[in-house]
């Protein structure tokens, strides 16, 4: 059994050893160790069997070496006869290497700048890679610094610097820097085109007022090509027009934008007319519109801009405070609103959304009501009609402008109806002038003319027909004055100027009829005659103009007719229409000729006081000289030549004047004897003032004026014909006895007229009385008077009781 293991022992210590000798050096020391681990003194036995492996082989060794040692020898001696040679060749070698060395130096420098370009031509070429993929983001970078002013190419730019190339080159700072510096940039691009858009705001207040001009003036040229040929259509006699439709003339509205192709005149025939586009750049609007949507931002750039607009219509619709003035005062107003509201709807089609025709709405009717208050204030301070016509016309004209932009427009055509009043209301002044012109300049004198050009040259311009002058011989006179065709030329002037407001106010004829016989019946009633009345209380006005007054008043009022006829003519409205106005004028000179008559009455019987006035009465002499007084025939000389020319008035006017000059002569003469003042009368007077009487009454015998049945115009006088009587014949008797008797002979006798001539006549005073000689050779009679006196006055107290 021992000597089993102890095999066992010797076969697994000569394993090691294999292991030893074939094995790495690092493996050696678990190999030992498992020596150590196996059975105790192994290890003994395994040095005793490692000293015997060692000793084997180093005889081995050793016998190599012997066998080896003459070879090594020899070697040694052999290298020992190299040595010199080695040397030599030593030197030689030293020789050629310093040789070679300087000879490669240059080799070396070059090489050496060959190297270094190399590693340049290396960098450049990682670089050049490296730069391919900053090249979009860097040069993108610095583009979108240019392209700031381009807006859409710098967002574009920034959206793919963003999403594109800065992602691939993230690595390089520049690029962050890039990176954090695009929102500044984005910030920077609304920041500009908002400044655009106010610039934009800006030069769209100043460009307004062109913008309004071309569109009205195309609006205008527009309508004007249509009613000429709708005129011409309706006269029958259309061919083909001049301005073709599909030529260059031809205005229309497309896209809420103007385009126009001819300016109607002939000056203008070759101009090419601007549209709003062509007056205003609108791509600051687009451009900012599109970046505030692009940033997200839309919202705040709509309220921005609408907020402006507002604020700017509210400059727009201010006027200027001396508008009212010039007829460019209106335009450039009408031209500002018009140009505005033009812009709103080229926004409103050719953006979406930025303004809606709710917001443009809002703005009109606001803009309406301003409009229609500034206009019936302005209006009202002017006094010119052709003003007032020239604004009619620009009210049109932006109506009918704003209305082909769909625009409601209603308020303004109701508002042209005020300013209708306002014209007729200035022209109703303006021709208030002219008649007083006309009347001032009158000679009041029936019109001469020499020949029959003349008679025709007057009867073109008034409807005179007359066959008795007719057939009259050259020279001959119209009855009427000259101011007589020259007011009718006049009245018809006024129609034509205010058929002018009538134009273009899309009325029907009725209307326009109407309109224009209203307006004549205002000039007539109010504005002619006022000057007519005005004329007639004139103090330069005589009798002879009151005369020729009532004769033209006449032959005006014979011209109404023609006048309703003139009207007729210019509207096609037949008088006879139910709802047609009629000229009522006639009323106008029916008046005048009264207040003319009246005047008449009123002069003459202020000329008779003149006259009487110049009376000079010797109240107290003794008997009349048998002549009737001076004043009094002068008086009746100028009734007398003052009656021939009053024949030529119409109808009684000449009887009326002629009795109301006896009743207020007769009056006059009445008054003079019972004047208070006058206390004494003698017989003698009374004689003379009979005389004065019976002067008037032959005066009323001879007929002044024609007319008269009897012996009307004496019964004037009869007052103080019977009152003179009574004295002349001092029939108190008979006048007590008949009175309140229907035949009386003294019934026109008053008690209290007789008493108060009778107490003139009493003596009173003891002195120049004409019953002084009664009271000397008869008391008796003077006892009558006073019985008499008493009888009067009891006939007074009992008509007073």
């Amino acid at each position: 059994m021992a000597d089993n293991e102890t095999l066992e022992c010797v076969t697994e210590h000569e394993r090691i050893l294999q292991e030893i000798e074939s094995t790495d050096t690092a493996c050696v020391g678990p190999t030992l160790r498992s020596i150590y681990d196996d059975q105790p003194n192994a290890h003994k036995r395994f040095m005793e069997k490692l000293d015997a492996r060692i000793r084997n082989h180093d005889r081995e060794i050793e016998k190599m070496c012997n066998f080896h040692h003459q070879g090594f020898v020899d070697a040694i001696t052999e290298l020992l006869k190299v040595r010199a040679d080695a040397e030599k060749l030593m030197g030689q070698v030293t020789d050629t290497n310093r040789r070679l060395q300087d000879a490669g130096r240059d080799v070396t420098a070059q090489t050496e700048e060959v190297i270094r370009c190399r590693i340049q031509q290396r960098n450049m070429a990682t670089t050049v890679e490296k730069l391919q993929l900053c090249i979009p983001g860097d040069t993108g970078y610095c583009y979108l610094r240019d392209l700031i002013q381009g807006y859409y190419a710098a967002l574009k730019t920034m959206e793919q610097l963003e999403k594109v190339y800065i992602p691939r080159v993230s690595q390089y700072r520049f690029c962050q820097i890039m990176a954090e510096n695009l929102p500044r940039l984005r910030e920077e691009i609304k920041e500009i085109s908002m400044s655009d858009l106010k610039d934009f705001l800006e030069s769209i207040r100043k460009h307004s007022d062109k913008v309004g001009e071309t569109a009205m003036r195309q609006a205008q040229q527009h309508r004007t090509f249509n009613s000429a040929v709708a005129k011409q259509v309706h006269t029958g006699h259309y061919s083909k027009p001049v301005y073709s439709l599909s030529g260059r003339t031809h205005t229309h509205i497309s896209n809420g934008l103007l385009t126009h192709d001819d300016a109607g005149d002939e000056e203008e025939a070759d101009e090419e007319v601007l549209t709003a586009q062509d007056l205003v750049d609108f791509s600051p609007v687009y451009r900012c519109l599109h970046i505030y949507t692009v940033l997200g931002d839309r919202e705040t750039f709509e309220n921005y801009y609408r907020k402006q607009r507002k604020k700017q219509a509210r400059l727009v619709l201010q006027p200027q405070a001396n508008m009212h003035e010039t007829v460019e005062g209106y335009r450039r107003y009408f031209n500002q609103i018009v140009g505005f509201f033009v812009v709103e709807d080229h926004i409103l089609h050719a953006t979406r959304g930025l303004v809606t025709r709710a917001f443009t709405d809002e703005l009109w009717n606001m803009a309406l009501s301003k409009i229609i208050a500034v206009l019936r204030t302005h209006s009202s301070y002017c006094d010119d009609p052709d003003l007032v016509l020239e604004l009619k016309n620009l009210i049109v004209i932006c109506a009918d402008t704003l209305q082909g932009y769909g625009f409601p427009v209603n308020r303004l055509f109701d508002l042209l109806f005020e300013v209708r009043d306002q014209y007729n209301e200035t022209l109703l002044k303006k021709w208030a002038v002219v008649f007083r012109e006309i009347f001032e300049s009158d000679n009041y004198s029936p019109i001469p003319v020499e020949t029959e050009e003349e008679y025709k040259l007057v009867t073109s311009r008034f409807p005179f027909h007359d066959p008795e002058i007719e057939k009259q011989d050259f020279p001959k006179k119209l009855p009427m004055s000259q101011s007589v065709p020259q007011i009718y030329t006049q009245v018809k002037e006024f129609i034509y100027a205010s058929l002018k407001f009538s134009e273009s106010l899309h009325r029907s004829s009725t209307e326009i009829d109407d309109m224009l016989r209203k307006s004549t019946n205002l000039l007539l009633t109010r504005t002619l005659s006022s000057c007519l009345q005005n004329l007639i209380k004139k103090p330069h006005i005589g009798l002879t103009e009151l005369v020729q007054i009532i004769i033209n008043t006449t032959h005006l009022e014979q011209a109404c007719k023609y006048l309703e006829e003139f009207i007729t003519n210019i509207t096609n409205v037949s008088p006879e229409t139910v709802h047609t106005t009629r000229l009522y004028g006639l009323s106008t000179f029916k008046d005048a000729r009264h207040a003319a008559e009246g005047e008449i009455y009123t002069k003459l019987n202020q000329k008779i006081d003149e006259f009487i006035q110049l009376a000079d009465y010797e109240w107290s002499m003794a008997e009349s000289d048998g002549r009737a007084s001076g004043y009094l025939m002068d008086l009746i000389n100028f009734l007398r030549s003052t009656f021939q020319v009053f024949t030529h008035l119409p109808g009684k006017v000449a009887q009326t004047a002629c009795m109301s000059a006896c009743k207020h002569l007769s009056t006059s003469l009445m008054q003079m004897l019972l004047d208070t003042e006058l206390k004494q009368i003698s017989m003698g007077a009374i004689q003379q003032f009979n005389l004065d009487v019976m002067q008037c009454e032959l005066f009323a015998s001879s007929e002044p004026v024609p007319g008269f049945q009897g012996d009307t115009l004496q019964l004037a006088f009869i007052d103080l014909r019977q009152l003179l009587d009574l004295f002349m014949v001092w029939d108190w008797s008979t006048y007590l006895a008949d009175y309140g008797q229907p035949n009386s002979k003294y019934l026109r006798v008053n008690p209290a007229t007789a008493l108060a001539l009778l107490e003139k006549m009493k003596d009173t005073n003891k002195k120049n009385n004409i019953f002084s000689q009664f009271r000397k050779n008869d008391r008796d009679k003077q006892k009558l008077i006073e019985t008499v006196v008493k009888q009067l006055r009891s006939l007074v107290n009992g008509m007073s009781s």
